[in-house]
């Protein structure tokens, strides 16, 4: 749908109490998104089809946000209809990279939240997410170097067995926002059942973190309680979630056109990330 179709299209749902105006929200890597103002109250309008290329069905993400916000975690969703989802506006600043390590100590217990919560209020068909699975599937989708293939197979036999617990799979700096009373945690595409290793790698990969940041973080999570095969785990994820991130771009910048976002240079310093990680 053309860009003006779909704002004559947002102004007229059927959630607004009065005459809307909409404003373009930048920042999303997948999405279309306004902040809309019906007279009364701020929104958010998450505009986007699936995208199976990713994982991505907008059913589950609405399950997931549901139940996120059920959780404590994130905004309430008023109104939902395929390809739309407007959430309550949260007025706040997102994060930057390095504010995620800067506050590791609000972030872990978000974490803990949703792996505790989110999975036992989901509702419907869920996703499962295994990031090795992820980066073989982008692999042979791209026709990219099979011995990404090969690594994928190296860094999955460090992984040590965890508990299956509902996860965000996206810690950018982006889906944290800052409301000065308290973090809230959004966008939910790639909510799954899955590992927590993943997120806490995620986290750390998006952040940047050094090794001191990363033993802060798991000495948070697993209350002092990280022996040397969990950490071996989480640098091994580390430099999978680094490596899937950057094969996501490259995915993304062939997939989708979102304006505005430049996918290869994503790629290129994820790349980087997951060179580095390797190396070490």
């Amino acid at each position: 749908m053309r860009k003006d179709g779909l704002e004559s299209k947002l102004a007229q749902l059927a959630c607004w109490r009065g005459p809307v105006t909409l404003a373009p929200l930048k920042g999303g890597l997948t999405n279309l998104s306004y902040v809309a103002d019906d007279g009364r109250e701020k929104f958010v309008v998450r505009c986007g089809d699936d995208i199976p290329v990713h994982h991505v069905f907008r059913d589950r993400e609405r399950a997931a946000s549901v139940a996120a916000f059920e959780s404590g975690l994130s905004p309430e969703v008023i109104y939902a209809e395929p390809g739309i989802m407007v959430l309550r506006f949260i007025d706040g600043r997102t994060l930057g990279e390095a504010d995620l390590a800067a506050h590791v100590g609000r972030i872990v217990p978000l974490l803990r939240t949703c792996h505790a919560e989110v999975g036992r209020r989901v509702r419907g068909p869920v996703n499962a997410f295994w990031v090795f699975h992820v980066i073989r599937d982008y692999v042979r989708l791209l026709g990219a170097d099979p011995w990404y293939l090969e690594v994928a197979d190296q860094l999955e036999r460090v992984q040590v067995p965890l508990p299956t617990v509902f996860g965000h799979h996206d810690l950018l700096p982006g889906n944290f926002i800052d409301d000065g009373a308290r973090l809230w945690l959004i966008d939910w595409e790639y909510g799954a059942f899955g590992t927590a290793m993943f997120d806490l790698a995620n986290l750390s990969s998006n952040g940047a973190f050094g090794a001191a940041q990363d033993a802060a973080l798991l000495d948070a999570y697993f209350e002092g309680k990280a022996t040397d095969d969990l950490r071996r785990s989480f640098h091994a994820m580390k430099a999978a979630s680094a490596l899937r991130e950057a094969l996501w771009a490259m995915v993304s910048d062939v997939h989708l056109k979102i304006p505005g976002v430049d996918y290869k240079a994503h790629a290129h310093a994820y790349l980087r990330r997951f060179e580095e990680l390797m190396a070490r």
